[in-house]
Order: C-alpha cells, then sequence, then structure tokens
C-alpha cells in the first residue's frame, strides 16, 4: 500500500458538499483544486497527513509546512490559521484527517503496558502543541485501508475501530510518539494545559485571572504561563483574544449585526478597540471583511 492508492481514495471519496457528514466517525477528507486564502478556526485534535500537494498552518508566530508524505498533529484546541499552498486542478491538494481522541490513546498505552510510573512512557514539560512528521510506510498503511473502508460500508463498524487504534500505535511509537502519548496522559503537562484551553474557550467573553486557572491546572501562576506559552505559542491573554476575534468574524459572516454589538457580543468593551485588533488580525476592518467573506466561497470559517 502507498501514498499513491491514498491519493486515489481520497479523490474518489473527499465530499463536494462542505455540509457532508463523514461515513467514519473521526475521519475527513479533504481535496482543493488551486491554493486557498487562510481560513481561521479552531484545530481540534487531529491527525492530517497529506497525500498530494501541500499546507501551511499559522500558530501565532509559528509557521509550519507539511507536503506529500508528512503529517501534522494537533494536540489540544488551538486557534490557528491554515491553507493549501500547493494546488491545481490538475493535481489537487489531497489531505486525511482523524480526530484524535485522549481517552482512545489512554485505553491504547494501558494495553501496551506503558506505565508512567515506571518510566516506559517520558513525561515532557517542552513540548510544543503542533508537530510535524514523515508518514513512514507503517502509518500509511492503516491510513490506507482505512479509507478503503469507504468502498465498503458493511465493514466500518467491525474494522474502522480496530484500524483506528492500528494508527494511534504507529503515531504512539513513530516520529511525534512523545507528543501524541502526552494527549493520553491525565496528569501530562499537556492535558493540564488542555483544562485551562477548554476553560477559556468556554468563557471566551469573561475577564480572566491567570491566577484562577493556573489553580486549575494544579500549578502555580509562573509554571502555568510558562507551560501555556510553550504549548499555544501564545500568552492565556492572546488566546483568549484570538478566540474572540475568531468568533466575531463567524458572527459577522453569517450574520447583518452591527458590527460594535458584534464586538461587545464577544467580550470587547470598546468598538474602537475590537475594530482595531480585528484589522490587526485578518488585515481589514471587520465591515469590510464581513462584506468579503459573504461573496467568497472559498471563505470557510467553520474550522481547519
Amino acid at each position: 500500500m502507498s501514498l499513491d492508492e491514498l491519493r486515489t481514495l481520497i479523490d474518489r471519496h473527499a465530499p463536494r458538499d462542505a455540509d457532508a457528514v463523514p461515513a467514519i466517525d473521526g475521519l475527513s477528507l479533504t481535496r482543493a483544486e488551486r491554493p486557498t486564502g487562510p481560513r481561521s478556526g479552531i484545530a481540534d485534535p487531529v491527525l492530517a497527513l497529506v497525500a498530494q500537494g501541500a499546507k501551511r498552518l499559522t500558530l501565532g508566530g509559528r509557521i509550519y509546512d507539511y507536503e506529500v508524505g508528512q503529517y501534522l498533529v494537533v494536540s489540544v484546541d488551538l486557534p490557528v490559521s491554515g491553507h493549501c499552498t500547493r494546488a491545481t486542478p490538475e493535481r489537487p491538494f489531497l489531505g486525511f484527517g482523524l480526530r484524535l481522541r485522549p481517552a482512545r490513546i489512554a485505553s491504547l498505552l494501558l494495553e501496551s503496558g506503558a506505565d508512567p510510573r515506571t518510566g516506559t512512557v517520558r513525561r515532557r514539560t517542552d513540548l510544543p502543541a503542533l508537530a510535524v512528521g514523515d508518514a513512514s510506510a507503517d502509518l500509511v498503511d492503516p491510513v490506507v485501508r482505512m479509507v478503503r473502508l469507504l468502498d465498503r460500508p458493511a465493514d466500518i463498524p467491525v474494522l474502522a475501530p480496530m484500524i483506528e487504534k492500528e494508527i494511534l500505535w504507529r503515531l504512539i511509537t513513530g516520529e511525534q510518539g512523545a507528543l501524541v502519548r502526552q494527549i493520553g496522559l491525565a496528569d501530562s503537562r499537556l492535558t493540564q494545559i488542555s483544562r485551562a484551553v477548554r476553560f477559556i474557550r468556554e468563557h471566551y467573553t469573561d475577564a480572566l485571572r491567570i491566577e484562577d486557572l493556573a489553580r486549575m491546572t494544579g500549578l502555580s501562576a509562573s509554571p502555568f504561563h510558562r507551560y501555556f506559552r510553550a504549548v499555544t505559542a501564545m500568552t492565556p491573554i492572546q488566546y483568549q483574544k484570538h478566540i474572540r476575534l475568531q468568533e466575531a468574524r463567524l458572527r459577522l459572516m453569517s450574520s447583518t449585526d452591527d458590527v460594535a454589538d458584534v464586538g461587545y457580543a464577544v467580550g470587547y468593551d470598546s468598538a474602537s478597540q475590537f475594530s482595531r485588533e480585528y484589522r490587526r488580525q485578518f488585515g481589514r476592518p471587520p465591515g469590510a471583511d464581513a462584506a468579503l467573506l459573504r461573496t467568497a466561497d472559498e471563505e470557510v470559517l467553520a474550522g481547519q
């Protein structure tokens, strides 16, 4: 099995309808015939493998480029901007995505006998939340078999969970295994920061206190701030601002609400500050950006 077969399968099965429901839970397939503009959204924990073309993801000031034969791992919910950088009608961008579920990774670690207390699984405190790796043949093999199930729907309920387990194992034992293992460890630094990330996402309109976030994760303020920045490439306040602005962009695109009202709704006290930060983030004032988004078919902001 090879990337050639994976390209054929993705090209055949990638949905042309953005609202299509995937036949396999957690699986996503992407096809693009031309480079796309940056798409902002929240990237959930995911494995994203490129079968053809290239893509770029931006998180804070960090840029992650990955191309055919490479994969990206996202370990926590992150506000990112991503776009296809290499795609043509003759050779479209083709991508495979699989949601990474902490409970399934944890279960696999326990089943494998990797006991954190014995040192078999080493904890890392300096891991960023994103990483790029080269896809080995051992990883591509189960990825191909998972997509192939789309040709045999009756096999999906039985075989898809088994193949997902194999993909996770190849990740855990592969180049980015240290990062993937941390997703499944309940008391890892990554999991501790994930609690704060989820809280900010759910309460992005509220004022934040670093001390409260740190207490939630079981850390003191200084190490919490340091670990949060190491994982997400931004401070908690910067993370909250990204969430607010992306939510504002979605609201502006899907409604006719007044710009100032949208700013207030996502947590800003000042309309001028909202407009200023929005323009700095997206390159255009809110009103002009919203008008453009409503007429641009390629701007899909629902996520990565």
